[in-house]
């Protein structure tokens, strides 16, 4: 768990990266805080969204006739939704209180 250099706070991995692909934390001690809430409902659109996307990639990839754009495109859209999900579950992951 990475912690608030100043206070030692637990730094919340946030569902989106910068412009250049780093990671971006959030500091606070409020789960209910507007920026804490954004995060929240974003995590849900994106695991709604990674479901769908497994269940229009389904059928694809078991079509013998599918073609390889489709199948390109699918295996795009899949990793995609893969780092959404792990990106989430680390989150969440570090969020869980220590025992």
């Amino acid at each position: 768990m990475i912690r608030d250099g100043r206070d030692g706070t637990p730094l919340r991995l946030l569902p989106w990266t910068t412009p250049e692909g780093a990671p971006c934390y959030l500091s606070t001690d409020d789960p209910r805080s507007r920026l804490s809430l954004l995060a929240d409902e974003l995590e849900a659109d994106l695991l709604d969204s990674a479901e769908f996307v497994l269940s229009e990639a389904r059928p694809l990839l078991t079509n013998e006739a599918s073609g390889e754009r489709e199948l390109r495109f699918t295996g795009v859209q899949l990793a995609a939704a893969l780092t959404d999900v792990l990106r989430i579950a680390t989150s969440r992951g570090a969020r869980l209180p220590e025992n």
